[in-house]
């Protein structure tokens, strides 16, 4: 079940999943909701543009805009939801460095949380977490997501690393980045980043804007 652009009929709540991977792990933002936790949202009213809805619900708790956000999935009802509401769930994406909760100046009881350690969640929210990590691991084998969890540059390690994080597995380094090379997804930059051990190139997206693309086939990675 999918909403439209706008509110038409039964009353209802936009909820936003936020995700991120910068810290070497994933993790999603909460707000505290009575005695528990749950993903940031609000009702909407008659005529308001759902996905700005989600923006300013985003706003509200980060003073950020996600670099990627789409509609995830629409219940009908969810288990104690005070409000009564059509919940419509929202994906938002968001690279490190992680927005603060608060940073439009507003104090709120907000926090990032591990997604593997998640506390209990309010709401039947766990429902709306297992399907946005879903819907995550996923689309990262069949388009170049990944733009909305990481900086305009970034190395190709770090890359890999961000896939690793989200799937939970190894990665093949040789296959994935003569795969992600051979794609064009990739714009090689004239700068190095210098650490520790040789220096890394850096690369941008070539478009940072959704597209389909085969990065994890059977035998990509």
């Amino acid at each position: 079940m999918r909403a439209t652009g706008h509110l038409r009929a039964a009353r209802a709540a936009v909820d936003v999943v936020a995700l991120s991977a910068g810290r070497g792990c994933l993790e999603t933002l909460l707000v505290r909701q009575g005695p528990g936790w749950a993903f940031p949202g609000r009702v909407v009213a008659a005529g308001e543009k759902l996905e700005e809805v989600a923006l300013e619900v985003l706003a509200a708790t980060t003073g950020a805009k996600p670099p990627y956000l789409e509609q995830l999935f629409t219940f009908e009802s969810l288990p104690g939801d005070p409000r009564e509401a059509v919940s419509i769930a929202y994906l938002a994406l968001f690279p490190a460095p992680l927005p603060a909760p608060g940073d439009d100046g507003r104090e709120l009881d907000a926090r990032w949380a591990r997604v593997d350690s998640l506390p209990r969640l309010s709401f039947g929210h766990d429902r709306l977490a297992e399907m946005a990590v879903a819907r995550l691991r996923g689309k990262l084998s069949y388009s170049n997501i990944a733009y909305g969890l990481l900086p305009e540059e970034f190395t190709l390690g770090e890359l890999q690393r961000l896939y690793e994080v989200v799937l939970g597995r190894t990665l093949d380094r040789r296959n994935f980045r003569r795969k992600v090379l051979l794609l064009g997804l990739l714009r090689p930059l004239r700068k190095h980043r210098r650490g520790a051990h040789r220096p890394a190139r850096l690369y941008a997206f070539r478009r940072r804007e959704p597209a389909f693309v085969d990065i994890l086939s059977a035998r990509s990675a």
